[in-house]
């Protein structure tokens, strides 16, 4: 079963996307401090990767899961690859996908 590799893209800020807060939050919410941008991991073995952050690993472990078994997102030209995001509505995190053969 191939690896594959996780790049996190992009980390948004909740200033990115609302021009007011839609819910009041305990503290002052900045872009996730979880992972950086530019941050890569490896999964093996479909186990989450040392330093992955849980929810966003339940959010992407399917898409992972497709990668690893050879499937392909049929939208994309890319064979192998797909961009996922976590669930974190207030200040999601946009994640590469790569099958690495």
């Amino acid at each position: 079963m191939p690896n594959v590799k996780i790049t996190v893209l992009r980390r948004l800020d909740p200033s990115e996307l609302f021009d007011e807060m839609p819910v009041t939050h305990v503290r002052d919410l900045k872009a996730c401090d979880r992972v950086e941008d530019g941050q890569e991991f490896i999964v093996k073995g479909l186990d989450m990767p040392e330093g992955f952050c849980p929810p966003a690993w339940v959010a992407i472990v399917g898409n992972v899961r497709t990668m690893m078994f050879g499937g392909n997102m049929p939208w994309l030209k890319e064979k192998g690859t797909t961009i996922t995001c976590c669930t974190d509505g207030l200040r999601p995190v946009i994640f590469k996908l790569e099958r690495m053969e």
